[in-house]
């Protein structure tokens, strides 16, 4: 008799939190076996599906880049074959930027896995993202641990992956500053840059997009109000495409030049807005501190 079964992958570069995710999951209930052959995972999942395997109707499994290219290359085939078959499959994919790879390993002082025989740990990073291409290709959701604690990256999992429903899309607002990066894990970005700047007002300048005054002087502005229709109105059209193509997760990046005023109160301000017509939608400020998220 098969099962119900929902399955996770996670996968990404090494020192992007792959076993973080997987340990929070397991908390959750899932069954998670790490670090499988891509070539065994068909013969696996078909044993929890069809219950000769262990009483399991929560799966995660991990699959990094010690796989041998090919049988990776045949893992979104094997995707398609799974959601045919009426398992809720996730791929998670987690990724860093370079500098900051470097720099966990550093402290870490672990080998990177494919830095055999004293490879360069840059030469191995760059080979270990050619390797994962497939797997990022298929991604339902990039996570960019670049600027997350393993606290922060929990509650993405929590919050994101395993609070989200079979029929639902998951939608992410975040704010970022420019002058930091624009997120990997964006599916869509739009620039607040040409709006009025509250940094130049000396009363403001302390504040974020979070604190009433900061909302108060946005808000008093058509161009704010403008540029906040009219992302409305994208996503209102987009979002219920996402979900007619199945997609999980959606993630709406809003930019300014610091990521401290007009792009966190523009994403609180659409995300208000989606809420009350679409579940779940969820916010996240790259560049404020904690301190700065507690205050407001």
């Amino acid at each position: 008799m098969s099962r119900d079964l929902r399955l996770i992958i996670v996968s990404g570069l090494s020192g992007s939190g792959k076993s973080v995710a997987l340990h929070v999951l397991e908390d959750l209930g899932y069954y998670c076996i790490d670090n499988i052959p891509a070539s065994l995972l068909k013969s696996a999942v078909h044993d929890f599906h069809s219950g000769e395997g262990p009483a399991a109707e929560l799966v995660a499994v991990g699959v990094d880049a010690r796989n041998r290219p090919k049988d990776l290359e045949t893992l979104p085939g094997l995707i398609e074959e799974l959601h045919e078959l009426g398992i809720r499959t996730d791929i998670i994919f987690l990724d860093a930027s370079d500098e900051v790879l470097l720099k966990r390993y550093s402290e870490s002082r672990r080998r990177h896995p494919l830095a055999a025989h004293g490879a360069e740990l840059r030469k191995a990073i760059e080979s270990e993202r050619e390797i994962l291409t497939p797997i990022n290709d298929t991604a339902d959701l990039i996570i960019d641990t670049s600027r997350t604690s393993i606290y922060e990256l929990a509650d993405v999992i929590r919050e994101r992956v395993d609070r989200r429903k079979s029929d639902s899309l998951s939608v992410l607002i975040e704010s970022f500053g420019y002058k930091h990066r624009i997120p990997a894990d964006a599916d869509f970005v739009f620039d607040m840059r040409c709006l009025p700047n509250p940094y130049w007002s000396p009363e403001l300048r302390g504040l974020t997009g979070l604190d009433r005054d900061v909302i108060e002087f946005l808000n008093a502005h058509q161009t704010f109000i403008e540029m906040y229709d009219d992302i409305v109105s994208f996503l209102d059209r987009w979002i219920p495409k996402f979900e007619e193509a199945h997609r999980g997760y959606l993630t709406v990046a809003i930019g300014c030049t610091g990521g401290q005023h007009r792009s966190v109160c523009m994403a609180e301000k659409i995300a208000a807005t989606l809420r009350a017509r679409h579940e779940p939608v969820l916010t996240r400020h790259n560049n404020l501190s904690d301190r700065q998220l507690h205050q407001s």
